[in-house]
């Protein structure tokens, strides 16, 4: 009983848990990307999609490579500042 208590008098708890799974979900699918796009042969071509579009341009994969790297490292400081 004094479990539902704590949970009841935390004010925003079920947003943030809701936040925090969502950011959760985000940073699996950005592990999924790096391993794909690091495992990917040499001759490989890349191409990546312009926001709000449905238009795909070819990129270099080492660039899109660091350029996820980097927004899953963003995304993990997030989740550990939450």
């Amino acid at each position: 009983m004094s479990s539902k208590n704590i949970q009841r008098t935390e004010p925003g708890a079920p947003e943030e848990r809701a936040q925090k799974e969502e950011l959760n979900q985000k940073i699996k699918e950005q592990k999924i990307v790096v391993d794909e796009l690091s495992n990917l042969k040499k001759n490989r071509r890349v191409y990546t999609q312009q926001p709000n579009s449905n238009i795909f341009f070819l990129a270099d994969k080492g660039e899109t490579l660091s350029s996820c790297k980097q927004d899953l490292d963003n995304m993990r400081k997030e989740y550990q500042d939450i």
